[in-house]
């Protein structure tokens, strides 16, 4: 990186201004993490009294959840990109209209996984294992949890406006008011709390469903108070050749990359699920803490990128390079402490669930994988969503993770696996070890600087 043409003192100034303004966008953005984190941890021990098939089932079930939420981030990657920067010229109404693009096309990918998950549930299920215990409980889900993928498609693209003008607060807000509600309602339908049906698996995807009902509710309740930008109705009908270009540009190769990812990671599932249910189950659990090991390091690192988009769209291109190697390091550290403390959470694993000893077995190698997992991760994250996505560079991530997931990770993994039928945990080592392979080349990439780049047009005179 160069050198800051700056003084001593204000290089001093500049990175505790980085900090604060750090902090402020990430602590809400943290707790959002945490409290999804929690009920992730929350559905795998309340499933757990009612037994390992449902734990592994609505473990394989929530990736058809996770494929589609793959696509809002992509779309919801590309609202930020954009709105960060504008953010920093001032301009609202380009912001409007880009929230108004997102809107539209999040909508679609919302029906469509709705449709899919409410008249094909068994098929859905059927990708991810051949077991038939699993597939039936599985569909019981998906049917009832349909309705909250277009509600998740709403929700999702207010959030991303919402954080690229830095109201990340109301973000964590609403989110903090659905999971809470998601957590009680999981409570009241598996157990019956308050005379309501024990309902298994299906209270689980009801409480969902309600939860994200509502969340949508207060996105649209919430954010139409807000004067400038406002995110209304109207953002819906505004046409712009040139934004909405640039939209499909930006965000196309971010929704290519998270999509190449997400499928990457639902083929692990696969794999994984034709396996047997104890690998699956086992992994449900070490995933949970490893969702929880994780908050801080990605907290910083989409955190951290609004700041340096929002730098980029300033044109204050020096103070962007700085403080995204402040950002890095930060994020390093904060994945190293995720690690140690994935790690330290071994006894818990054995609380978790009653799982059967064949899958108790693999609890211990399968969280150490994971350490090892994290520490890669930590550093490929804040790099290819963090900060290269900040000066509208999505295609990077795109192109190196199509190479290493679908060139090289998922064919050893299904060599391992079907071919020399090596044990399952060493499968799982195969499958987890692509963030170390991958770290060398976003590195570089970093380093030469191509990423920084100002995306946005003058619009102001014309608005």
């Amino acid at each position: 990186m160069d050198k800051p043409l700056i003084s001593s003192e204000q290089f001093k100034l500049e990175r505790k201004e980085f900090h604060k303004s750090l902090f402020a966008i990430v602590t809400p953005i943290m707790v959002q993490n945490l409290l999804t984190a929690a009920v992730s941890a929350a559905d795998v021990v309340m499933l757990g009294f009612i037994g390992q098939t449902a734990i592994a089932a609505a473990s394989l079930a929530n990736y058809i959840q996770f494929i589609s939420f793959l696509f809002y981030t992509g779309l919801s990657s590309g609202v930020i990109m954009l709105a960060a920067q504008y953010w920093g010229k001032n301009d609202a109404h380009s912001i409007e209209t880009i929230f108004g693009i997102g809107a539209k096309l999040s909508a679609v990918v919302g029906i469509i996984f709705s449709m899919l998950s409410g008249f094909f549930p068994n098929s859905l299920m059927r990708i991810f294992t051949n077991d038939l215990e699993l597939i039936q409980e599985g569909a019981k889900y998906l049917r009832i949890v349909s309705v909250s993928h277009l509600c998740l498609s709403v929700s999702q693209i207010y959030h991303a406006a919402l954080k690229s003008i830095e109201r990340v607060k109301i973000v964590t807000v609403i989110t903090t008011v659905a999971l809470l509600l998601n957590i009680l309602g999981n409570a009241i339908f598996i157990f019956g709390i308050f005379g309501a049906p024990k309902l298994g698996i299906r209270g689980v995807a009801l409480a969902t469903t309600i939860a994200r009902i509502i969340e949508m509710s207060l996105c649209i309740i919430i954010a139409s108070r807000i004067k400038s930008p406002r995110f209304n109705l109207k953002c819906l009908f505004r046409r712009n050749k040139i934004l909405f270009k640039d939209f499909i540009r930006y965000s196309l190769p971010a929704i290519g990359n998270e999509t190449v990812w997400g499928a990457g990671w639902a083929t692990y599932a696969v794999i994984m699920g034709h396996l047997g249910a104890d690998l699956v189950a086992a992994n449900s659990l070490v995933n949970t803490l490893r969702n929880l090991a994780t908050i801080a390091c990605f907290g910083f690192a989409y955190g951290g990128a609004i700041l340096i988009g929002k730098e980029i769209g300033a044109a204050e291109y020096g103070v962007a390079k700085r403080n995204a190697s402040r950002l890095v390091r930060i994020t390093i550290l904060s994945g190293m402490a995720g690690a140690a403390l994935l790690a330290t959470c071994r006894p818990l694993l054995f609380k978790m669930a009653d799982l059967t000893p064949e899958a108790t077995k693999m609890l211990t190698p399968l969280l150490f994988i994971n350490c090892l997992s994290v520490l890669g991760a930590s550093i490929n994250t804040v790099l290819i969503a963090g900060i290269f996505r900040a000066g509208g560079d999505a295609k990077f991530g795109f192109v190196l993770d199509t190479i290493m997931m679908w060139c090289i990770s998922i064919p050893a993994g299904l060599v391992a696996a079907f071919v020399l039928h090596l044990p399952p945990v060493v499968v799982y080592f195969v499958l987890y070890i692509d963030e170390w392979l991958k770290m060398v080349v976003p590195v570089a990439h970093y380093k030469s600087g191509k990423w920084l780049k100002n995306i946005t047009r003058d619009f102001k005179s014309q608005n």
